[in-house]
């Protein structure tokens, strides 16, 4: 939380000392030097009569009492954080809307279409958490999340937006310049590249899978190049002349503007249920901001 809370910074410093057992790190983590943390800790001993850690020359560990402690810090400071989230949610205009979403969705999906929805809703005022990490809609101050997966959150609705199908796409020069790319089987003459993911036994389409799709039963995957995030695969395709696997939806922009061009009519969806969702709480889902945010996007999604 960025904004500390009135008389949280002690809870804080005990929190962080606990978590890291380490008084550098405990400073980092609120801003305080090792000598002011340490000062902290032991005032509060003091006002609980307790020893909530045993010192050595270099380091600091719980005690049971100071587990115990740590515990409770960690459920009031959550507690905090979520009561700091919601009057931040109720202090906003009523015409405003927080989005949390992935730089990738936000650049390649959300942004080319939002003078769409500003033409449509004239009225309604939209800012963005870009974030590949999961937030919490009370402690974030998030209305609502666009996110990649099975769609399951607790306590929240989610609208499936769109099937995900990875094809392979190349540059324009690569076509004019490169072997020759008539059949499946003249990828194997070029550099590779996809995204390597695997989340809970689902694996992100790979070169051997498309392959398989494409009737190419003896492929070799040895050789071809492996990326942690799809905007490395777009960037060697566009600039090195590799071939990538890329989401189709993902990539529309650059299809459409000529960057990449897609080879062959063959696609590997995502393997179901996985697939982009707009998820809110439930008990904001007829909110009249959040209702027209969703018809929005589903209709864009079924475009």
């Amino acid at each position: 939380m960025n904004r500390m809370l009135p008389g949280t910074r002690a809870l804080r410093t005990f929190e962080a000392a606990a978590r890291h057992l380490n008084f550098t790190r405990a400073a980092d983590e609120v801003g305080l030097t090792p000598a002011a943390v340490s000062y902290q800790i032991k005032e509060i001993e003091d006002q609980l009569g307790v020893v909530l850690f045993t010192r050595t020359s270099r380091t600091i560990q719980l005690t049971p009492a100071g587990a115990l402690m740590f515990e409770a810090t960690a459920d009031a400071l959550d507690t905090l954080q979520r009561a700091a989230g919601r009057a931040r949610r109720m202090t906003r205009s009523a015409a405003h809307l927080r989005i949390s979403l992935s730089a990738r969705f936000a650049t390649n999906w959300l942004l080319p279409r939002l003078p769409r929805f500003r033409a449509e809703n004239p009225g309604l005022e939209l800012s963005f958490d870009i974030s590949d990490e999961l937030r919490s809609f009370d402690m974030d101050d998030i209305d609502v999340a666009i996110r990649f997966g099975t769609g399951t959150h607790e306590h929240a609705r989610s609208d499936r937006l769109f099937d995900t199908v990875i094809v392979p796409v190349c540059s324009p020069k690569l076509l004019e310049t490169g072997p020759g790319l008539q059949a499946p089987r003249d990828l194997l003459q070029h550099t590779l590249c996809y995204v390597d993911w695997k989340t809970d036994g689902m694996v992100w389409p790979n070169w051997r899978m498309w392959m398989a799709a494409a009737g190419i039963a003896d492929f070799d995957d040895s050789r071809c190049v492996a990326f942690s995030d799809s905007g490395f695969v777009v960037q060697a395709v566009i600039e090195s002349g590799a071939v990538g696997l890329a989401d189709l939806d993902m990539i529309a922009i650059d299809l459409a503007q000529g960057r990449l061009v897609r080879l062959f009519d063959i696609g590997v969806p995502v393997a179901q249920p996985y697939a982009y969702h707009l998820v809110c709480p439930e008990d904001s889902s007829d909110d009249v901001r959040v209702l027209a945010f969703r018809e929005w996007m589903l209709k864009e999604a079924g475009q």
